[in-house]
């Protein structure tokens, strides 16, 4: 039977899963495929450049004040938003910043800083340790999907295949995109369809952890 990755019951259970778990599986972008149930027909940087003026929002979409614009790329969308500051300085740290800035596209679920201090202190100092810097990244690439899907391409029921190799679980009720491991309770999608001109982000109100094998 699967446990969580990080368990959610405590500070505790959270460490120790994390040192003994042994799923630090990492994707090489150059090497990852892309599962059927990602593609969306319409990927290109035509189309991605048309999302903002089909969703109406043709000066881009704001977050924190701030716009998040077609010509650039989702790393630099995200340092202009404060929210997600505490997701791009640990995409810094696990060496991802050139991955997100690659030719893509990339679908991204970008956790808030609110977010990550749902979870205890000792689990983010853990995860921030050098010893554990694959487990950083199997976490972070947990969040991304190789593929542009906007939210209207997110279904009830659907399953994602992530960077890292595991599935994500897409749930929609009254209109509202929610994500989730299968089994935690789901992330909420806040802020959808942020287009950047290598793919979307959908900034979400909880860290994904994937569950250990």
């Amino acid at each position: 039977m699967k446990k969580l990755f990080f368990p959610a019951a405590a500070t505790l259970a959270l460490s120790l899963g994390l040192a003994s778990c042994g799923s630090d599986k990492t994707a090489e972008t150059t090497t990852t495929t892309t599962d059927a149930s990602n593609t969306n027909p319409a990927d290109s940087v035509a189309a991605m450049a048309g999302d903002s003026a089909r969703m109406a929002k043709p000066g881009g979409v704001m977050v924190d004040g701030v716009a998040m614009t077609a010509d650039k790329d989702i790393v630099d969308n995200a340092m202009g938003a404060k929210s997600v500051s505490t997701l791009v300085s640990l995409v810094k740290q696990a060496g991802l910043v050139e991955t997100l800035k690659g030719a893509g596209p990339f679908t991204v679920f970008a956790p808030t800083n609110a977010a990550f201090d749902k979870l205890p202190k000792a689990a983010i100092a853990t995860l921030k340790a050098p010893a554990n810097a694959a487990k950083l990244k199997g976490v972070l690439t947990y969040h991304v999907i190789a593929g542009r899907l906007l939210a209207a391409d997110l279904k009830d029921g659907q399953e994602l295949t992530t960077v890292n190799g595991e599935k994500l679980h897409i749930s929609v009720k009254d209109g509202k995109v929610m994500v989730s491991n299968g089994k935690d309770a789901p992330a909420a999608v806040a802020i959808a369809d942020v287009i950047s001109k290598n793919g979307v982000t959908h900034v979400i109100d909880g860290v994904l952890l994937p569950l250990a094998k």
